[in-house]
Parts: structure tokens; sequence; C-alpha cells
């Protein structure tokens, strides 16, 4: 037989409940006051762990300056919109006004949300000024965000498009110099410690962990002032003969650092909606040419050297024809005889072939070899050709062993050409080109010796009457100052063949010619304005650039006897 159970009267029951409640409240207040008072960095941590975020703080891009410390690309800061959709998803209310101040419309917002409803970051808008995002941020709608970035910018646009490149939205280099350089322009980005709240704002700094590191700058040869000049004739010259393109480098003979070097056609970095890829090319390293006549001097050269010609030498090149085989070399004109300087001056592909044939091939194949074709410059920019020369050995006999003698049958870059030449205004020494401002003089180790002193300084002054009444590139004169330089006018190859009205017209030329302190070469591609020779649609951006930049440099005139208008430009007649 079962006990009944004890049961307490009703008065203790409800003491030992009540009993139980105390005790639990005064364990909780017990402990309450333990974490807050005595151990109180406990809920500090729980805290922390919610809403302690770590944040990158961005570093900006390092700039690129021109020899003078002109600013030549700088990173701005902007502020760029985020949202986090889950949060701005439930704001669909105030889609239009947010929609309106991001420039877009509200259906396009809508679908960026819903195809990235999952996400927790998405940006809105990119590179506002920070005025601009100040005002969204304003309209204190929940989930919209900011973040600091920097945005590159180019002062002088599409002046120095091709050279310096650009980068992407990131601030990351895509082209050029930009992308050359991009490690040591790019900065490291740095981090803070902070306490967001709930809607992802940061309301409290804790502490920074590391500093931002910002890029180092890069410092060019190139003036900013020349390069403008340069542009300014090129493009003219293009415009006005109607051409397909062109481009133009300026080398320092003294240091071989380049002081400008621009294209034609050019876009504006600042502006990527309407970028494109032609618009961009460095055409100065990344198209190679066949240089025609610009090459004659060289072949000139060898023959000086060779003791078997000197500036006076009579050459019989009547009828104005050559034959060799079953290949004819052809002068436009009958020249009859005539000495080696006027060879240059009438730049007669006959009588630069005798020359050239006097000696035997390989000697005109070592010294191109010793003037750099064929191999790239070295000069570090991207998309760099290193062009065409073929062993001697694969000329196919005199005819291409003439053909290289005046131009034909290898294939050069303009920076090439440009450090051929700078040889010939450099007394013969072969000195590497840079786009780097050269802080130190180049050690003797690092220049090299091609062409004799005598025989060069020979050649300029036959240059110089190239420059002259007598020759083909009057046109490139400069008022009060003695240019020694040479034209070319090449037939393009189309389909395989030589074109018969397509050509590129080019100039080389140094200044002042009695001490060289300047080369500049020219080529313009397939004008079709009428002219096309290269005295009358090359020469002319010379004798344009030169006469700003030489005062600019302040070097000091050596024609000052001459100082007079220059007449009109003979025809450039020579070049095949």
């Amino acid at each position: 037989m079962q006990k009944a159970p004890v049961r307490l009267p009703p008065a203790t029951r409800h003491g030992l409940v009540l009993g139980l409640l105390l005790a639990a409240a005064v364990g909780m207040a017990a402990r309450a006051a333990y974490l807050q008072l005595i151990n109180k960095d406990f809920l500090q941590e729980q805290g922390n762990e919610r809403f302690l975020r770590v944040v990158e703080i961005p570093a900006h891009r390092g700039m690129i300056l021109d020899r003078n410390g002109e600013p030549l690309a700088v990173s701005s800061p902007v502020d760029s919109i985020w949202a986090q959709p889950q949060q701005l998803l439930q704001q669909r209310a105030r889609w239009p006004v947010l929609a309106r101040a991001l420039g877009m419309e509200p259906g396009e917002l809508e679908k960026r949300l819903a195809e990235n409803e999952t996400r927790q970051f998405l940006y809105l808008r990119r590179h506002l000024p920070p005025s601009a995002a100040q005002q969204i941020l304003a309209l204190k709608i929940p989930g919209v965000f900011s973040k600091r970035e920097y945005r590159r910018y180019y002062p002088d646009a599409e002046v120095t498009s091709h050279l310096l490149g650009f980068t992407d939205v990131d601030d990351a280099g895509q082209e050029g110099l930009e992308r050359t350089f991009d490690q040591h322009l790019r900065g490291v980005p740095g981090s803070k410690r902070v306490i967001q709240d709930r809607m992802g704002q940061v309301v409290e700094n804790v502490e920074r962990i590391s500093a931002p590191q910002p890029g180092k700058s890069v410092v060019l040869s190139i003036d900013r002032r020349l390069q403008y000049l340069t542009y300014r004739a090129l493009k003219a010259a293009v415009l006005e003969n109607r051409a397909s393109a062109g481009s133009a480098v300026i080398a320092d003979v003294r240091t071989g650092e380049i002081l400008a070097m621009v294209d034609q056609p050019a876009g504006n970095p600042n502006n990527r909606k309407n970028l494109r890829g032609e618009l961009l090319r460095n055409r100065a390293v990344t198209d190679v040419y066949e240089p025609g006549s610009t090459l004659k001097p060289f072949a000139v050269a060898l023959g000086l050297e060779s003791g078997k010609w000197s500036p006076h030498t009579l050459i019989n090149t009547a009828p104005g024809t050559l034959k060799l085989g079953r290949f004819r070399v052809r002068d436009v004109h009958n020249y009859k005889t005539i000495d080696v300087t006027r060879v240059i001056s009438k730049s007669s592909n006959v009588g630069t072939s005798i020359i050239a044939l006097s000696m035997p091939a390989e000697r005109l194949w070592q010294l191109y070899k010793n003037l750099g074709f064929g191999s790239p410059s070295g000069i570090g920019l991207l998309g760099e050709q290193a062009g065409v020369l073929n062993h001697f050995s694969r000329w196919g006999g005199e005819i291409g062993h003439a053909n290289h003698s005046f131009g034909y049958g290898l294939s050069v870059n303009m920076v090439q050409l440009a450090q051929a030449w700078v040889v010939l205004a450099a007394d013969g020494i072969r000195r590497p080109l840079t786009v780097l401002k050269r802080e130190q003089p180049l050690a003797p180790n690092e220049e090299r010796r091609v062409l004799s002193t005598r025989s060069v300084r020979q050649l300029r002054s036959m240059l110089e009457e190239a420059v002259s009444k007598e020759g083909t590139g009057l046109k490139a004169a400069v008022p009060g100052y003695q240019v020694a330089g040479k034209t070319g006018t090449v037939h393009k190859i189309v389909n395989g063949r030589y074109a018969s009205d397509r050509y590129f017209s080019l100039f080389a030329g140094m200044v002042p010619a009695s001490a060289p302190r300047l080369v500049m070469v020219i080529i313009v591609d397939e004008p079709k304005g009428g002219a096309y020779y290269g005295g009358t649609v090359a020469a002319p951006v010379f004798g344009k650039t030169m006469g700003g930049v030489l005062r600019l440099l302040n070097i000091t005139p050596d024609d000052m006897p001459t100082m007079k208008i220059a007449g009109a430009a003979s025809p450039d007649r020579a070049t095949p």
C-alpha cells in the first residue's frame, strides 16, 4: 500500500519559490557586476567580435614626372559608392532617388541589385569627385556606403598618351610606362581596425595596424615642353597631308636621353570610353619600316672609312640607272657625273649603290648590326619590335647589297633610327638611349665606337648640303642654325609587293650641325594630300619643331650670318 505524498503548507511553498527567484536575481546581479566592474574586458571583446573590422587604407600611386619635375601622371583622391545588396533591396522606395543621384536608370539599378543580391559588396559607381559622393551619402539610404580610392590623371592628355599608357579602374598599369614601372609606381595599402555600426558605417577608428606606403615616383628624360612642340608639329603634318599615322623622336646626343617621343593618331587616356588600341599604340617602337634614304649616309660613311672615297670623289651615275643582273637601280633623274657630296644631297640611289658595291656586303651588314638594327633597342618600352636585318648571305647578291645601302630590304623602328643617327651626331660613338632621366654621366664601358671621328665629321658637312637649296631637305632648315639631315621616301609594301602610290615619308637630322646637340627622326605614314616626298612632308616637322626647341633650351646659334627666311624647297627627288 503506497504512502500519501507529503504536501507542504501553501505558505511554505510560496516562500521556497520566492527564495529561489531572489537567489537567481542576486546571482545575475553579481555576475553583471563582475563582468562590468571586475572582468569588463570580456563584454568589450564580445562586442568587438560583432562590430570590429579590419579595413584597408588605400595608398596612392607614384607620380610620373618629366625631367624638370613637371607632373605627367598623378593620382587624385576620389570616392566610389558601394552597397550591401541585401540591405538596399529592402529600400525599394528610395531606389528612384538613388538612381538619379548615381546617374543611372532605376531599372538598371534594380537589375544590378537583383543579379548580385547574395553578395556582401557591390560597386554602384566608381571614381566620383568627393563632393558628389557626399551628396549621395547625404541621402542616408541604408545599405549605401562610400570608399576612398585614387584615379589616374594625365595633365597633357593625348600629348603623352602613347608613351605613358594608362591605368585601369583599380589604378594598375595596363600599357606603356604605367605598366613597365607598375611595381615601382604602385603603392602598398595599409590597414586599420575600426568599429562599424550595424549599417556598416565606421563609428570609431580603434588602431592603425600598418601605414600605407605610397608608390615611388618615376622621373623621365622627357621634356614636357619639347614633347608638346613635337606633338603639335607632327599632328599638323598628319592632318595637312591626310596621312594615316606618324611618329617622331628627339634624342639628346650627349646623354642618349629621349627628350620627346610622340605619335599620331592619339587618344585621351583621361576618357577611357573613347580609347581604342590604335590610338594608344606607341608606333615609335611597335611599328617597323624600311628606312629608305635615311640610311644612305651610313653606306657613304663606310666608303669614307675605306679610303676609296672622299667627299669630292667623282661618280658617273649616267644614264640614271645601274644594271645589276636582271634588276636595275634607278634615280629619278640622270645626274651624270657628280661627287660623293652630291650623291648625298641629291639622294642618288645609283651613286650610293656604286659606293656600297665597292666594299664587301659583310661590312655594311656589320655596321648595321653595330648600330643596333635587328635587335631591341634596350629602351625597355612594351611591345617593341626589333625589326629585320637578315644576314648578308641572304641578301640575294648585288641587288640585295645595293638595296640595303639605300634602306630597302631591312626594317627598323623609330627609336633604332634615332639611335643610329645619334652615332653620326656623336662623332661615331654609340650611346644607349633611355626614357629615364640620367642622373650620372655614362660610364666609358657603356659607349662604343662604331665609326671614326674623321669620316663622321666629313659626312656631317655633306649632310648640311642636303638641307640647302642644292639638296632635298631644305624645308628642315632652322634660321640661325646649321642643320645636317637626310630625307627619305619609301614605297609601302602591300600584299607582299611594293605599292606604286603608297609611301612612308621620312626625315632624320641633327642640329646645330657644327656641334650636334639634338637628333630628330620623323616618319609620316601614307600621306594622301598630293605630296609624299620626305622633303615636303616630314622635313617641315623638323624645321617647325626645332625652331622652338632650340630657343627653349637656349642653344647658341651657329649660323648667324645666314639667318633669313628659307626659300621654296625642292622636292625629294632621289628615293625610288
